[in-house]
Formats: C-alpha cells, structure tokens, sequence
C-alpha cells in the first residue's frame, strides 16, 4: 500500500467566500453561464448568428467611418 502524505491543500477552504470573493465567484457564474447560453444558441442558430455578427460589424465599421469623417476638417477645394 502506498503511504498517505497528507502535504498541501488538497480540499475546499473552510471558510466560504466573503465580500468581493463572493462577488467575484458570482460574477464569474453568471458570466460562465451567458457564454453557454450565447454558444448554444449560436450552434442551434448558425444562420442567424453569422447574420448578427455580420450585421453589428457592419454597423460598427459604419459609425467608425462617420466619425472618422467628422474629426476631419473640412476643405473648400477638391484634391
């Protein structure tokens, strides 16, 4: 039989989370459990999330490129 070596930390702390430890470990559940909610939609739904993504893309370059125009200042002639 092999010998027991009971060195180190092996099991659960006998305190349980307190303060932002505890909003910490909720925060990272809640966060675990939207990205499986948002990854098994998108594996029952690969049409309309390749859609999704194309469509926020779409907008995000388009807001990108009007304020990009904005920050120019404007010429009177034509290069």
């Amino acid at each position: 039989m092999a010998n027991q070596l009971n060195a180190g930390f092996t099991g659960k702390p006998a305190d349980k989370p307190e303060g932002i430890r505890k909003a910490a470990a909720n925060t990272a559940s809640a966060v675990k459990r939207e990205v499986q909610a948002v990854a098994t939609g998108a594996v029952d739904h690969p049409h309309t999330a390749s859609s999704v993504i194309v469509g926020i893309g779409v907008l995000a370059f388009s807001v990108g490129y009007l304020l990009g125009r904005q920050s120019v200042a404007p010429s009177r002639f034509w290069r």
